[in-house]
């Protein structure tokens, strides 16, 4: 190794840990690479929905539909993806979700249609499904202990990354015209290709030949055996507890910022920011943290209640000041749990059936991630009966992240005082 990577490998360990030098491998770097699209599906139009309603003939209420119509496919697909990638293998699942994202949302800008664009936002929300649980599942197939930790830390940076700068350069492209952020999306293309030239399957020849013996009959009984132990459904529960508090946080960060506080619409941006941020930085912490404790039971549970806690102390803040100081807490509670919580899903099953179990997992984190918005809303609605919207905007985002807290903890007690798994090829 030559001296000036010596001292890069150094630099990194500073940061990272003990396990930077994966920064290093090829494939790591072609599934961060890949990991750049999947969080552009809702973050690339968060800042111009706005701009959409005109140039596609549709109303405020409706304008939504464009990030609803992307994110509930994957709550049915990501499951049988999972399924299809033990049984052909990781590598031309990622390929299909990396063309078929690309293509589907750079397709966007060549209609006004809006029952078009919502077919479209459909599609690529199934190349979503064939994206991120892949990778998360490659990730545990290449590495293990801290080192997988710490992959899968890094790959959340990527994406905290990715939600941060890619919004911005929407937002400008949006002032020259509507359809250019959309062509942002092609990015996918020359991904794929660097994919398929370089990147090899990271399963095994015999985990592959296991996985092409079984009939899909057997491939899901087996699924079903793995989950109905009692330490891995506890994990696929609490895999969704996360993105409670961060949906709740994304729902509602406008109203709090701009009606609660009296703030602007570029402050509220700056507050999403560093959530975003905050969890980029904390996820790099993930297999160092990991290494520090025999167990990660308490570093988990201290992390839910910083993640909730965030999460009450931006509803309750009455300047921007106190809601910055509660979103880094959310923001680091919300990086490490998820990366963590992924961690550990990876290693509860063989090879042969992890591509299902952490797809499932995934599952569930967009099944909350859906009923979030809706749930607060509806409880909202109500208690504004007795009470003042200030009022219950600020009780309801307080009562989410106490819900979410209490279900993570307890989810986690049930995962410690669990037998271990038994794996069944």
């Amino acid at each position: 190794m030559a001296e000036e990577e010596r001292i890069e490998v150094r630099l990194l360990s500073s940061v990272v840990g003990d396990e930077a030098e994966l920064l290093q491998e090829r494939p790591f770097q072609l599934l961060f690479l890949s990991n750049m699209l999947p969080p552009l599906g809702t973050a690339l139009l968060s800042p111009v929905l706005g701009s959409l309603i005109d140039p596609l003939g549709t109303t405020p209420a409706n304008i939504g539909l464009v990030m609803s119509a992307f994110t509930a496919p994957a709550i049915i697909t990501i499951p049988i993806v999972g399924v299809i990638a033990d049984r052909y293998g990781r590598r031309p699942v990622i390929l299909f979700g990396l063309v078929w994202f690309g293509v589907a949302g750079s397709a966007i800008a060549l209609t006004t249609n809006f029952q078009l664009v919502l077919f479209l936002r459909v599609l690529q929300g199934i190349g979503f499904a064939a994206l991120t649980p892949i990778i998360i599942t490659s990730i545990g197939d290449l590495y293990a202990g801290t080192k997988e930790a710490t992959a899968q830390g890094l790959r959340f940076t990527g994406s905290g990354i990715s939600q941060t700068i890619f919004p911005l350069g929407a937002g400008v492209l949006v002032g020259l015209a509507w359809r250019y952020p959309f062509l942002l999306y092609a990015i996918a293309f020359p991904i794929a290709a660097v994919v398929y030239i370089y990147f090899e399957e990271p399963v095994d020849s015999d985990a592959a030949s296991d996985s092409g013996v079984k009939n899909v009959r057997q491939q899901l009984r087996a699924l079903w055996s793995l989950v109905s132990q009692r330490r891995v459904w506890a994990m696929v529960i609490v895999r969704g507890t996360p993105n409670i508090v961060w949906l709740g946080f994304l729902t509602y960060n406008s109203i709090i910022v701009v009606d609660l506080i009296g703030g602007t619409a570029t402050e509220a941006g700056l507050l999403a920011a560093l959530g975003s941020l905050s969890y980029a930085l904390s996820a790099t912490q993930a297999g160092r943290l990991s290494a520090r404790f025999d167990s990660r039971l308490f570093p988990l549970i201290v992390m839910n209640v910083a993640m909730a806690s965030g999460l009450c102390i931006v509803f309750i803040a009455r300047t921007l000041l106190l809601a910055f100081v509660g979103i880094v807490f959310l923001g680091i509670g919300f990086g490490l749990t998820l990366s963590l919580y992924r961690s550990i899903i990876t290693n509860l099953a063989s090879p042969s059936a992890r591509g299902g179990l952490v797809s499932l997992a995934e599952g569930v984190g967009r099944i909350t991630s859906t009923l979030t918005p809706i749930g607060m809303g509806a409880t909202i609605a109500i208690a504004t009966r007795w009470m003042e919207f200030s009022a219950s905007v600020r009780l309801v985002g307080v009562g989410t992240g106490l819900v979410a807290a209490t279900i993570g903890i307890v989810s986690l007690g049930i995962v410690n005082r669990s037998p271990p798994t038994h794996l069944k090829e």
